[in-house]
């Protein structure tokens, strides 16, 4: 699949990962639709890249399948979804006001990896029905896992949980689809600047990038997004999860 030829439901597109993915295929010559709960933040940068914004929260099975009925009618067509909606969901088990309450676990679950299921499906429906081009592909599913999923720190047991149930529905997801036509595949960003971490003080981004092996420093969300590219354009990625991390492997805390 060529870029160019990409019409692309982009999730959490606001800002961050999922704005950088959005930018480049539009950049690029491909079309955008981006899903996210901020609407102001949401409509400005679809306005600024040349994209379509439409309001969705991931976590809704009926706003997730009419926000693809739109996208299609928008595009004519689905054959890109790029996953970047998801919320940190920071908090021990056993934390200083008591065990973690059972309702916060399950709204990280609902957001992440439900709302990642939800998207895949309602996605994955309409790519079937796309005219294979000449490898026979129709489609490509592409997730935002973590190192978390691997080496979840202290305080990430709800986030972890939710990356590594990403990690182990991409294989099963992609062997199912492979007779459609349909890719999968998971990305496992390490240490990333996006919004949360550019609020941080200098002092504590330069710490936290110093971990990284090498470069020593945090990620680009256009590294995302150029990786994202590569994963479009070799159509033997599928089945797998790349790690786009610097050689980290984090710490208990």
């Amino acid at each position: 699949m060529r870029i160019e030829d990409t019409a692309a439901v982009v999730t959490g597109g606001a800002s961050g990962l999922g704005w950088a993915v959005a930018e480049r295929i539009v950049a690029r010559g491909g079309r955008a639709v981006i899903l996210d709960v901020q609407e102001e933040a949401g409509h400005a940068a679809a306005l600024k890249i040349g994209a379509t914004f439409v309001k969705c929260d991931v976590s809704a099975e009926a706003q997730v399948d009419e926000a693809m009925a739109r996208a299609r009618q928008t595009m004519g067509r689905i054959n890109l979804l790029v996953n970047c909606a998801g919320i940190v969901g920071a908090g021990k088990l056993l934390g200083r006001d008591g065990p973690m309450a059972g309702a916060f676990f399950e709204k990280v679950v609902r957001v992440n990896l439900i709302g990642t299921f939800l998207c895949d499906k309602a996605a994955a429906a309409v790519m079937r029905d796309n005219a294979p081009n000449a490898d026979g592909e129709r489609g490509l599913l592409i997730h935002t896992a973590s190192v978390a999923a691997y080496e979840g720190q202290i305080g990430q047991v709800a986030y972890a949980a939710t990356k590594a149930g990403i990690v182990g529905m991409t294989l099963p997801i992609a062997r199912e689809l492979a007779g459609a036509g349909i890719r999968c595949v998971s990305i496992a960003p390490g240490i990333f600047m996006t919004p949360m971490l550019a609020s941080l003080s200098k002092e504590i981004q330069d710490s936290l990038g110093a971990q990284v092996p090498f470069p020593p420093r945090l990620g680009r969300p256009e590294e995302f997004a150029q990786l994202v590219q590569s994963i479009i354009e070799i159509p033997t990625l599928n089945g797998e999860v790349i790690r786009l991390d610097g050689a980290i492997r984090m710490q208990p805390r």
